[in-house]
């Protein structure tokens, strides 16, 4: 990098941080921490669906995640955009459709890993907990869907990685996130392309690794730990 190229970072580092509050890496960040939490739940509860609906339901949820998993990421958001005012008739800010139409695309993934997992464990635990008295409900909240979250813990933060890199398309709502501030900045300095955007790759490889690496020690911890 020259040495301007990082001058002009340094220059704008309040502004790529904050943009017009909310904005920039602040704003990533924060759409990235909603549509992970809430993606997560509604894809631990499509998981559980999966695993014990049966007949017409379990079609119709298997078709609606199948629908969310094909159609790309950017044109979820585009259509949420314009479809949630008309469905709850009030103006929904476009931060607020971004993080929904993120989730949803999260929760699809997710699902079929949560239901992945939930098979994967024995069945010889299933029977098990049934003799004991336990009803199904506290069979899979306290036996199955904690053993199957920890086995695909891996998969979530694959899909919790794309979603935060997946915030960059909210430029296509207006939405000024990290890399719709960086083009701006770009665009007002013209000549430092490469050391605005190689910057830009390096914020966003240290929220993905830091992310991988919190996820990593959750293992050692107690509370993944049976007594």
């Amino acid at each position: 990098m020259e040495l301007k190229g990082l001058e002009v970072i340094y220059n704008n580092l309040s502004y790529m941080m904050w943009g017009n509050f909310p904005g920039g890496i602040f704003l990533t960040l924060l759409m990235s921490f909603a549509a992970i939490i809430v993606s997560t739940l509604l894809g631990i509860l499509a998981g559980v669906g999966l695993t014990v609906l049966k007949g017409t339901v379990r079609y119709l949820l298997v078709g609606i995640l199948g629908f969310l998993r094909a159609i790309p990421v950017i044109m979820l958001i585009f259509w949420t955009y314009f479809l949630l005012p008309v469905l709850l008739n009030v103006d929904v800010p476009a931060i607020a459709t971004v993080i929904c139409a993120l989730s949803l695309i999260g929760a699809a993934y997710i699902g079929h890993s949560v239901h992945a997992g939930m098979i994967a464990v024995a069945k010889d635990q299933w029977q098990a907990a049934f003799s004991l008295g336990l009803t199904k409900k506290q069979v899979i909240l306290f036996i199955i869907l904690p053993q199957a979250l920890k086995m695909m813990l891996p998969s979530f933060v694959n899909q919790w990685v794309s979603l935060i890199k997946d915030t960059s398309l909210a430029y296509i709502v207006g939405v000024a996130e990290f890399t719709f501030i960086a083009t701006q900045v770009n665009n007002r300095s013209m000549v430092y392309p490469t050391e605005i955007f190689l910057f830009v790759i390096v914020v966003y490889f240290i929220i993905c690794a830091s992310l991988d690496f919190a996820v990593s020690i959750l293992p050692k911890c107690r509370l993944f730990h049976s007594k």
